[in-house]
């Protein structure tokens, strides 16, 4: 049987690897929606295949862990961490494949002045780059790289929050664009979910290097401000 230490290094290589292939999937999924290339969101499409099968993978591996080696303290903390990036690697993957559907699926190239008003590109390139910085983060062990995502979630939060107000005032503008402003408006809300999972993902960083809380912190601070 593998030492606890041979296994750990196993289940965080596979974890290196989800994330990987999850940035892959939303780079090619971003690059498909702005070529309007139904090839290549075809082919983010057929990756999630292997994307879910990694995703079983890792859930098994982190029982395994838990139930061979009844692990403790930062070993408990890794594995129990890992489960859940792992979740939301894997929800991420789905809203890549959620986009890469929408190419496929609705024959609509949007207008060039609709995504600038409603700052689509800056939300993949937001989210992209979120999804660098906690890769980088979970990769390094370094919970102050991944408190960045915080700040840059606020920037897709904010986009998605401007974006009803503006699609309701074009619609009324023009009827006719309809069909363009809610395949927006759809691929707008599937990258503010990103945003939060990397959040998510970014707490559990944390919760495993510094054994700290930090989603009941950040609730209480709402709280303090209303």
């Amino acid at each position: 049987m593998m030492s606890i230490d041979q296994q750990r290094e196993a289940l965080n290589h596979s974890g290196l690897e989800m994330f990987s292939l999850c940035k892959k999937q939303l780079v090619n999924a971003q690059e498909a929606f702005f070529t309007h290339d139904n090839d290549l969101a075809e082919e983010v499409i057929h990756t999630e295949n292997r994307v879910n099968g990694l995703d079983l993978k890792i859930d098994r591996d982190c029982e395994r862990f838990i139930a061979l080696y009844n692990p403790v303290a930062g070993d408990l903390r890794f594995v129990l961490a890992l489960r859940k990036i792992n979740f939301d690697l894997e929800r991420i993957g789905d809203h890549s494949y959620g986009i890469s559907k929408y190419i496929v699926e609705i024959d609509l190239t949007p207008d060039e002045r609709l995504l600038e008003l409603l700052q689509v590109k800056e939300m993949f390139d937001s989210a992209l780059s979120m999804l660098d910085d906690i890769s980088e983060a979970y990769k390094s062990g370094n919970s102050k790289k991944a408190r960045k995502v915080f700040k840059k979630d606020k920037v897709l939060n904010k986009i998605n929050m401007k974006a009803f107000g503006i699609i309701s005032t074009e619609v009324k503008k023009d009827p006719q664009i309809i069909d363009q402003v809610m395949l927006l408006f759809s691929v707008i809300k599937k990258l503010e979910r990103i945003g939060d999972l990397v959040t998510n993902i970014a707490e559990e960083i944390i919760f495993f290097k510094e054994a700290e809380v930090v989603k009941h912190q950040k609730k209480s601070a709402v709280k303090r401000k209303k």
